[in-house]
């Protein structure tokens, strides 16, 4: 599996849109459509958020990772992250754990095993019964030296739409039309 960063805006959209879907699935209600209007529009703008691809050898995605750094800008963590292939998500996090400073957050013991096979090693207790893992990159050494990671304020964004109907709907049309844009290779 060869890692990707998706750059061009287009192809970007449309992954993040399925991304999206993947992960909220269609009972979700605006969540799915708030992450992706919002990590569109600040995330991505301010370049807080990148968007990988695990591929295959003629570049069909087979899974896809949205990296979020942390307020200190010297980790990144997996805030979302779905598969096309049985398999594919694990070994896109084990690729990203060599190379990146990862942070992931569970919330119980089989997603911590998940993340530990995928070579997420250390691991903290966090908030809410939380666990944190951290890839041997990352350069904390105990959970009181992790920042914040950098979040959207999904109720500011909900009130936009709520006040202003265009924003909504050309939120929703691009959403739309990432989704229906997914590329077959990146």
């Amino acid at each position: 599996m060869k890692v990707v960063q998706i750059k061009e805006a287009g192809q970007r959209d449309a992954c993040l849109a399925q991304l999206c879907a993947s992960v909220y699935g269609q009972q979700a209600g605006l969540t799915p459509l708030v992450v992706f209007a919002g990590t569109r529009k600040v995330l991505f703008t301010q370049e807080i958020a990148r968007l990988v691809a695990g591929v295959d050898g003629a570049g069909k995605p087979l899974a896809l990772a949205l990296l979020v750094l942390d307020e200190a800008g010297e980790g990144m963590t997996i805030t979302h992250a779905c598969e096309f292939e049985q398999g594919a998500k694990q070994r896109l996090i084990s690729e990203l754990a060599l190379k990146a400073p990862l942070r992931v957050e569970v919330n119980n013991a089989e997603q911590e095993a998940v993340y530990q096979a995928s070579g997420i090693k250390r691991w903290f207790d966090g908030v809410d019964s939380k666990r944190i893992g951290l890839s041997g990159r990352h350069p904390a050494s105990n959970a009181g030296e992790l920042a914040a990671t950098v979040a959207l304020d999904e109720a500011l964004i909900l009130r936009r739409f709520k006040h202003d109907p265009k924003a909504f709907e050309s939120a929703k049309q691009d959403f739309l039309n990432g989704l229906n844009q997914f590329p077959a290779t990146l």
